[in-house]
């Protein structure tokens, strides 16, 4: 205060400056220290712009705010009907396209059906199209037995350990994870070697025990291969081609020697592949109405969905308490729940919504005790998913901050 005592200003100047500028740049300091973001100048217009923005907020009557509410989710209503109307188009484009292209088959009497009966896939050579695959003895479901690669009891359990942490495998029944687990081979990797070739087409999907291995994408105006994403224990990878019939998105090589386990096409489009299909387009769908996720690309939005694990809660039970350690991140997928502190409501959550985000970026204990409010279910990234997956967005992240405040 000396310092101010001595400036030539008003008395009224020096009001303003001690009760509404020094708490409000005390407050943007501790978050510029607390986040220490490259490029201080945007953080703190964005930092500004959502106190601004929770200023206004907080003027709003009840009243008011349900009005807000309710337009926000018509028009996300309106929006999610008009993107099911265009997939719909474009299923029907797609559609009309396939049936002119069978048309054509059946009319090229030359073309001997025995030719597909005779010429299966040789091993190791390239894989038939995805156009084949959707027609005649492709598109038919066979008898299928997976093949049955011996083990040890201590590889079995380590095998099922790995799968149970990937999403992979997280919706299989015990029978089916069973199958799986017989089917599966390992494979050891010295370091610096690659598994996958961007663009190749891929045969199989592979699981980490151990290591870790570096995901590369070569850019299609040409130039050095950029990597994208680094893979560890417990993550899937090559899932993408067996999911969707395409090829290689990304090379993959390994940083240090790995342990991987390997499971074919077949035994994966037979057991695994409409359980995890599923599980992933849900979630995608789901992390779509998420504003925080708004800015974050298709391949972005699959790998969070993949790491995603769902909880199903009762009503009044505790997601997290206040005051213990926070390693999670949470996202309300369906119903309501409320946060309190210090035995007070401070906040209300409905689906889409999300919380634990202080707990991670500050590293500091549960700010308020979160519980179902009814029936919920929720999604949840730990730690090392967070800060691998959100780490780019971690800006935005900074600026609901103030949430508890």
């Amino acid at each position: 205060m000396s310092g101010l005592d001595n400036l030539k200003i008003s008395e009224d100047k020096k009001k303003y400056i001690t009760e509404q500028l020094n708490p409000l740049l005390e407050l943007m300091v501790t978050e510029c220290l607390t986040t220490m973001p490259d490029s201080p100048i945007p953080f703190m217009l964005a930092w500004l712009k959502a106190r601004k923005a929770k200023a206004e907020e907080d003027k709003l009557s009840p009243e008011e705010r349900d009005r807000i509410v309710k337009e926000n989710e018509k028009l996300k209503a309106d929006l999610a009907n008009m993107e099911s109307k265009v997939q719909e188009a474009a299923q029907m484009v797609s559609g009309g396209a396939a049936a002119e292209e069978e048309e054509e088959e059946e009319e090229d009497d030359e073309l001997d059906e025995s030719f597909f009966q005779e010429r299966p896939a040789e091993k190791g050579g390239p894989r038939a199209s995805v156009s084949a695959e959707a027609y005649g003895q492709w598109n038919v479901k066979k008898a299928f037995t997976p093949p049955n690669y011996p083990k040890s009891d201590d590889q079995k359990a380590r095998l099922a350990k790995v799968l149970g942490g990937s999403f992979l495998f997280q919706s299989l029944e015990a029978k089916d994870m069973q199958l799986v687990v017989g089917a599966m081979q390992e494979k050891i990797l010295e370091p610096k070697t690659r598994t996958i070739n961007q663009g190749e087409n891929g045969d199989f999907l592979y699981v980490i025990e151990t290591g870790c291995l570096d995901c590369y994408i070569k850019p299609k105006e040409g130039g050095d291969e950029i990597k994208v994403k680094t893979v560890e224990a417990g993550d899937a990878f090559g899932e993408l081609a067996l999911l969707y019939n395409c090829p290689r998105a990304a090379s993959v090589e390994s940083r240090d020697k790995c342990t991987l386990w390997q499971l074919d096409r077949e035994t994966f489009n037979a057991i695994v592949k409409e359980a995890a299909q599923a599980k992933r387009e849900k979630n995608e769908n789901f992390l779509k109405t998420v504003s925080l996720l708004s800015g974050m690309g298709a391949y972005e939005l699959s790998q969070v969905a993949d790491a995603l694990v769902e909880t199903t809660l009762k009503d009044g039970e505790a997601i997290v308490k206040e005051g213990e350690e926070g390693n999670q991140f949470f996202l309300i997928a369906e119903g309501e729940a409320t946060a309190q502190k210090n035995g007070a409501d401070v906040a209300a959550y409905k689906a889409g919504d999300y919380f634990g985000e202080l707990a991670l970026l500050k590293n500091q204990p549960r700010a308020a005790t979160v519980m179902a409010k009814g029936a919920a279910k929720v999604l949840s990234l730990d730690r090392k998913s967070f800060n691998r997956l959100l780490g780019p967005v971690d800006q935005v992240m900074a600026n609901a901050a103030s949430k508890y405040k």
